[in-house]
């Protein structure tokens, strides 16, 4: 897949689910109701034990059926050891062009995270894919809408304190899609499918008319 394709795929959902455990066994067990519940896209944080061999476990069990991404990727070595496992996408929480360049390099493509217009700008012009606003418990889907006026072309990717019921409004405000980790990974796999399946409509509900596929501006 080009890098393109990875990036749509990956956010096709508007959500993309964060996996961030105490050990390789709750991650990959986390992962496996995610994916189970009908998550297409995650990510394994490098913050995991053994983050690394889990993301290389899940692409090889899954395959082209989701996309496996790495997060918390701090710098180009750490970028390149993801790519080698198999990581499809790259997440950070901070903007490194190093982080950039490597997953381009590769074609992967990363989502740096950013904090004010002036990243966002600057993730823009150094080829970012998406931007990960972080933390988005710091902002509101009121900033975003306002932010997304002066540059509309930005593609947003809210995380950190997203929950079921605040992520629509972020969709709304116009995010492509919301990072979630916790939130959306507690409880048992019953619990999890249940909550997943709800955000999922929720989500879809909440994109505004003009951004729904096939839409046309008329004028």
């Amino acid at each position: 897949m080009y890098r393109w394709e990875i990036t749509r795929s990956a956010l096709e959902q508007r959500v993309f689910a964060i996996v961030r455990a105490e050990s390789y066994e709750k991650a990959t067990a986390a992962a496996d109701a995610l994916l189970g519940a009908g998550i297409t896209s995650l990510e394994i944080s490098l913050t995991t034990p053994f983050a690394l061999e889990a993301i290389s476990t899940l692409r090889r069990e899954t395959g082209d059926d989701s996309i496996i991404g790495a997060g918390t990727v701090l710098d180009a070595p750490s970028a390149r050891l993801a790519v080698d496992a198999g990581a499809r996408f790259l997440v950070s929480p901070g903007l490194d062009p190093e982080v950039i360049r490597t997953g381009h390099r590769y074609g992967i493509p990363v989502f740096p995270g950013v904090a004010s217009p002036t990243e966002m700008l600057r993730a823009l012009e150094l080829g970012a894919d998406a931007l990960k606003l972080f933390p988005a418990s710091g902002y509101g889907p009121g900033w975003l809408r306002d932010v997304r006026a002066a540059l509309p072309q930005a593609p947003v990717l809210p995380t950190g304190g997203i929950t079921v019921e605040s992520a629509p409004d972020w969709i709304a405000a116009g995010a492509v899609a919301c990072g979630m980790g916790s939130a959306l990974t507690e409880g048992d796999r019953e619990t999890v499918a249940k909550r997943v399946s709800e955000l999922l409509q929720r989500l879809e509900d909440a994109v505004p008319a003009a951004a729904r596929p096939g839409s046309r501006r008329h004028g």
